[in-house]
C-alpha cells in the first residue's frame, strides 16, 4: 500500500517577527515494513534546512530564517510504501512467553531508561496489577489486554493543549489524547517490568475524512524477546503496524514533538496555529 502524507503547519503573527531556529521531526522512519518514496520540506519563508540525528536515531531537519515575517507555513510531504501485516504473528522466544520473565543482561543494559515508569508505584502500578490475572500467564496476552482495557477507563478525546498529561492525571480525569493514552500505556508496562517506548507519527484511516488532524498520532512500542519491538497502538486497540506510519520513537512524547520552535517578539503577537494533515492512498 502507497500512502502520501501531506503535514501543514501555518503561523500567524500581528506584525513581522524575528523566526528562531525551528526543529522539525516529520521524515517518516524506514523499517521492514515501511519504505518512503519520497520525502522533502517546503517552507515560506524561505529557511536554511540542516539534518541531523538525534540519540535514537531519529532524522531531524533544523530550519534557520534569515529575515522577519508575520506568517510561518511548514509543510512536509511523504509517499510511502505500508507492507505490515494486519494480523501479524509474532516470533517470541520461548522463554518470554510466559510473564513474568526475565531479559538477557544485555538486553536490560541497551533498553535503560525504556523500563523506567515516570510514576512511582500509585494508582498507575495498581491499576496495571489489575490485568495481571495470575502469575504466569501468556505474555503477549497480557500486553493485548492492557492495551485493548485502556478505553475501558479512559475515553479518547481531542486535545488542543500542548504538553501530555501525566499518567496519574490521565487515569484520574479518566479522559485524554492518543499521546496521553500511550503514554498510560507506556507506564503502566514498565511498572510491570516490561521495556516500552513512545512512538510518534501518523495513521491512515480510510474511514477518516481526508483532512484529519487526527491522522498524527502517538502509540507505543513493547520489546520482546524473538520478535522485536511490537507496536500497540491503545488508542484503537491494535496490535501491529498496519496503518501506522512512524515517525520518531523516543523514551516520552516530550522528545518527539513534530515541530518545535518560536520567535522574538511579544506573546501577543501570537494571533493563531492552523495544522492540516492528510493521508491518502495513491
Amino acid at each position: 500500500m502507497k500512502l502520501e502524507i501531506v503535514h501543514r503547519t501555518s503561523y500567524e503573527y500581528s506584525r513581522n517577527v524575528g523566526l528562531l531556529p525551528h526543529r522539525l521531526m516529520l521524515s517518516p522512519r524506514n523499517d521492514q515494513h515501511l519504505r518512503t518514496l519520497a520525502f522533502q520540506i517546503d517552507c515560506t519563508p524561505a529557511g536554511s534546512i540542516d539534518w541531523s540525528q538525534d540519540v535514537f536515531g531519529n532524522t531531524v531537519a533544523t530550519i534557520t530564517f534569515s529575515q522577519n515575517a508575520s506568517e510561518l507555513t511548514i509543510t512536509s510531504t511523504a509517499v510511502v510504501e505500508q507492507t505490515a501485516d494486519p494480523w501479524p504473528v509474532f516470533k517470541i522466544d520461548p522463554g518470554a512467553h510466559a510473564y513474568p520473565f526475565t531479559y538477557s543482561s544485555e538486553d536490560m543494559t541497551d533498553l535503560g531508561a525504556f523500563t523506567v515508569a515516570t510514576s512511582i508505584g500509585g494508582r498507575v502500578s495498581e491499576w496495571a496489577e489489575t490485568f495481571v490475572l495470575s502469575r504466569p500467564t501468556d505474555t503477549l496476552s497480557l500486553l493485548k489486554d492492557i492495551n485493548a482495557g485502556i478505553l475501558t477507563s479512559v475515553t479518547y478525546r481531542i486535545r488542543d493543549e500542548e504538553g501530555t498529561q501525566s499518567p496519574q492525571e490521565t487515569l484520574e480525569l479518566a479522559s485524554g489524547s492518543c499521546r496521553d493514552i500511550a503514554a498510560l500505556f507506556i507506564d503502566a508496562v514498565r511498572h510491570l517490568g516490561f521495556g516500552a517506548r513512545a512512538v510518534s507519527g501518523y495513521v491512515y484511516d480510510p474511514q477518516a475524512p481526508i483532512d484529519d488532524g487526527g491522522s498524527t498520532h502517538a502509540w507505543a512500542e513493547v520489546y520482546l524477546p524473538g520478535a522485536g519491538w511490537i507496536a500497540f497502538d491503545p488508542t484503537h486497540r491494535r496490535v501491529g503496524e498496519a496503518s501506522l506510519i512512524p515517525v520518531a520513537i523516543a523514551r516520552s512524547n516530550s522528545q518527539i514533538m513534530p515541530i518545535s520552535g518560536g520567535y522574538m517578539g511579544l506573546a501577543s503577537d501570537f494571533v493563531r496555529l492552523a495544522v492540516s494533515v492528510k493521508v491518502a492512498e495513491r
